[in-house]
Protein backbone atom coordinates (compact mmCIF):
# COMPACT_ATOMS: atom_id res chain seq x y z
CA UNK A 1 0.00 0.00 0.00
CA UNK A 2 1.45 3.56 -1.01
CA UNK A 3 1.05 6.26 1.35
CA UNK A 4 -1.10 9.28 0.94
CA UNK A 5 1.39 12.23 0.76
CA UNK A 6 3.93 11.04 -0.97
CA UNK A 7 6.10 13.39 -3.36
CA UNK A 8 5.96 13.05 -7.21
CA UNK A 9 10.08 12.13 -6.57
CA UNK A 10 8.60 9.59 -3.72
CA UNK A 11 5.89 8.09 -5.51
CA UNK A 12 7.68 7.21 -8.58
CA UNK A 13 10.70 5.86 -6.96
CA UNK A 14 8.15 3.66 -5.12
CA UNK A 15 6.42 2.33 -8.73
CA UNK A 16 9.78 2.18 -10.18
CA UNK A 17 11.37 -0.21 -7.78
CA UNK A 18 8.08 -2.20 -7.83
CA UNK A 19 8.37 -2.66 -11.50
CA UNK A 20 11.96 -3.15 -11.65
CA UNK A 21 13.21 -5.21 -8.16
CA UNK A 22 10.31 -6.86 -7.83
CA UNK A 23 8.84 -7.38 -10.93
CA UNK A 24 11.36 -7.85 -13.32
CA UNK A 25 14.04 -8.59 -10.29
CA UNK A 26 16.30 -6.22 -11.64
CA UNK A 27 17.59 -4.45 -8.56
CA UNK A 28 19.97 -2.08 -9.84
CA UNK A 29 19.20 0.70 -7.66
CA UNK A 30 21.98 3.11 -9.60
CA UNK A 31 19.66 2.84 -12.53
CA UNK A 32 16.38 2.82 -10.39
CA UNK A 33 17.31 6.13 -8.67
CA UNK A 34 18.42 7.31 -12.52
CA UNK A 35 14.90 6.22 -13.80
CA UNK A 36 12.83 7.66 -11.12
CA UNK A 37 14.96 11.19 -11.74
CA UNK A 38 14.08 10.77 -15.52
CA UNK A 39 10.20 9.92 -14.35
CA UNK A 40 10.03 13.03 -12.30
CA UNK A 41 11.89 15.79 -14.40
CA UNK A 42 9.98 14.31 -17.33
CA UNK A 43 6.78 14.91 -15.60
CA UNK A 44 7.29 18.86 -16.94
CA UNK A 45 7.35 18.89 -20.23
CA UNK A 46 9.65 21.69 -20.60
CA UNK A 47 12.25 19.39 -19.68
CA UNK A 48 11.72 17.13 -22.20
CA UNK A 49 11.95 19.32 -24.51
CA UNK A 50 14.56 20.90 -22.87
CA UNK A 51 17.50 20.68 -26.14
CA UNK A 52 17.37 24.18 -28.08
CA UNK A 53 18.95 24.68 -32.00
CA UNK A 54 20.89 27.76 -32.23
CA UNK A 55 17.84 29.92 -32.18
CA UNK A 56 16.39 28.79 -29.09
CA UNK A 57 13.69 26.26 -30.49
CA UNK A 58 13.24 23.28 -28.52
CA UNK A 59 14.06 20.01 -30.25
CA UNK A 60 11.34 17.86 -30.61
CA UNK A 61 12.94 15.11 -32.84
CA UNK A 62 15.53 12.78 -31.98
CA UNK A 63 17.00 13.37 -35.53
CA UNK A 64 17.66 17.09 -34.89
CA UNK A 65 18.98 16.30 -31.46
CA UNK A 66 22.01 14.16 -33.20
CA UNK A 67 23.12 16.74 -35.22
CA UNK A 68 23.98 18.36 -31.77
CA UNK A 69 25.24 15.63 -30.87
CA UNK A 70 28.37 15.25 -32.78
CA UNK A 71 31.57 17.49 -32.36
CA UNK A 72 31.73 17.44 -36.07
CA UNK A 73 28.61 19.26 -36.46
CA UNK A 74 26.60 21.13 -33.94
CA UNK A 75 27.89 20.28 -30.57
CA UNK A 76 30.37 23.17 -28.99
CA UNK A 77 32.32 20.33 -27.08
CA UNK A 78 32.56 16.64 -25.65
CA UNK A 79 30.27 17.80 -22.86
CA UNK A 80 27.64 19.10 -25.01
CA UNK A 81 27.76 15.88 -27.16
CA UNK A 82 27.64 14.02 -24.23
CA UNK A 83 24.79 15.88 -22.62
CA UNK A 84 22.90 15.51 -25.87
CA UNK A 85 23.42 11.79 -26.15
CA UNK A 86 22.11 10.88 -22.55
CA UNK A 87 18.68 12.91 -23.77
CA UNK A 88 18.21 11.48 -26.21
CA UNK A 89 19.02 7.98 -24.58
CA UNK A 90 16.27 9.52 -21.99
CA UNK A 91 13.48 11.01 -24.27
CA UNK A 92 13.76 7.71 -26.36
CA UNK A 93 13.71 5.65 -23.42
CA UNK A 94 10.62 7.56 -22.36
CA UNK A 95 8.60 7.40 -25.08
CA UNK A 96 9.24 3.43 -25.90
CA UNK A 97 8.74 2.59 -22.52
CA UNK A 98 6.08 5.10 -20.97
CA UNK A 99 4.26 6.03 -24.27
CA UNK A 100 4.65 3.40 -26.97
CA UNK A 101 1.34 4.27 -28.58
CA UNK A 102 2.64 8.17 -29.31
CA UNK A 103 5.33 6.43 -31.38
CA UNK A 104 3.74 6.41 -34.90
CA UNK A 105 2.46 9.76 -34.42
CA UNK A 106 6.42 10.72 -33.34
CA UNK A 107 7.56 8.51 -36.50
CA UNK A 108 5.53 9.70 -39.09
CA UNK A 109 6.33 10.14 -42.75
CA UNK A 110 6.00 14.15 -42.50
CA UNK A 111 8.43 14.10 -39.15
CA UNK A 112 11.94 14.00 -39.51
CA UNK A 113 12.39 10.67 -36.91
CA UNK A 114 10.25 8.87 -39.69
CA UNK A 115 13.28 6.88 -40.25
CA UNK A 116 14.91 6.31 -37.13
CA UNK A 117 14.61 3.34 -34.91
CA UNK A 118 13.86 4.64 -31.07
CA UNK A 119 14.89 1.72 -29.30
CA UNK A 120 18.07 1.38 -31.46
CA UNK A 121 19.45 5.08 -31.56
CA UNK A 122 18.50 4.97 -27.43
CA UNK A 123 20.59 1.98 -26.91
CA UNK A 124 23.38 3.57 -28.94
CA UNK A 125 23.18 6.53 -27.03
CA UNK A 126 23.67 5.21 -23.47
CA UNK A 127 26.54 3.36 -25.80
CA UNK A 128 28.08 6.39 -26.01
CA UNK A 129 27.31 8.58 -23.04
CA UNK A 130 28.65 5.32 -21.74
CA UNK A 131 32.04 5.70 -22.86
CA UNK A 132 32.47 8.81 -21.15
CA UNK A 133 33.82 7.07 -18.13
CA UNK A 134 36.61 9.75 -16.98
CA UNK A 135 36.64 12.64 -14.17
CA UNK A 136 33.19 13.40 -12.84
CA UNK A 137 31.38 10.65 -15.45
CA UNK A 138 33.35 7.91 -14.67
CA UNK A 139 31.34 6.75 -11.43
CA UNK A 140 27.65 6.42 -13.63
CA UNK A 141 29.62 5.36 -16.88
CA UNK A 142 29.00 1.85 -15.88
CA UNK A 143 25.24 2.47 -15.15
CA UNK A 144 24.53 4.29 -18.62
CA UNK A 145 26.17 0.66 -20.35
CA UNK A 146 23.74 -1.46 -18.29
CA UNK A 147 21.22 0.74 -19.41
CA UNK A 148 22.27 0.76 -23.28
CA UNK A 149 22.37 -3.17 -22.83
CA UNK A 150 18.89 -3.55 -20.50
CA UNK A 151 17.19 -0.82 -22.58
CA UNK A 152 14.17 -3.42 -23.55
CA UNK A 153 14.15 -4.32 -19.49
CA UNK A 154 14.24 -0.73 -19.12
CA UNK A 155 11.00 0.11 -21.35
CA UNK A 156 9.43 -2.85 -19.72
CA UNK A 157 10.05 -1.54 -16.77
CA UNK A 158 8.74 1.83 -17.10
CA UNK A 159 5.72 0.51 -19.12
CA UNK A 160 4.43 -1.40 -15.59
CA UNK A 161 5.44 1.73 -13.89
CA UNK A 162 2.75 3.87 -16.26
CA UNK A 163 0.36 0.79 -15.60
CA UNK A 164 0.25 1.34 -11.97
CA UNK A 165 -0.21 4.73 -11.87
CA UNK A 166 -3.07 4.39 -13.83
CA UNK A 167 -4.41 2.23 -11.66
CA UNK A 168 -3.68 4.76 -8.43
CA UNK A 169 -6.07 6.69 -10.71
CA UNK A 170 -8.57 4.75 -11.36
CA UNK A 171 -8.90 3.57 -8.07
CA UNK A 172 -8.40 6.86 -6.03
CA UNK A 173 -11.52 8.18 -8.64
CA UNK A 174 -13.55 4.98 -7.94
CA UNK A 175 -13.37 5.79 -3.88
CA UNK A 176 -13.86 9.46 -4.85
CA UNK A 177 -16.93 8.79 -6.94
CA UNK A 178 -18.35 6.17 -3.85
CA UNK A 179 -17.54 8.81 -1.35
CA UNK A 180 -19.79 11.28 -3.22
CA UNK A 181 -22.79 9.19 -4.26
CA UNK A 182 -22.69 8.44 -0.66
CA UNK A 183 -22.94 11.82 0.54
CA UNK A 184 -25.88 12.37 -1.86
Amino acid sequence: MLRRDLSLQELFGELVERAFALSLRWDDRQVMRYLTNLLTEFAHIDRLYRLRDLNGRPLQEVAEMLYYADVRLGAQSFYQEREVHRHIGDFTLFWTGVYPEALPRLRTSLRKDHLIDYVKQGKESYRLVSLFDIGEWREEAPMFRRLSENFEVAMQGLYAVRQMWEQMARESFMHFRSQIEGQL
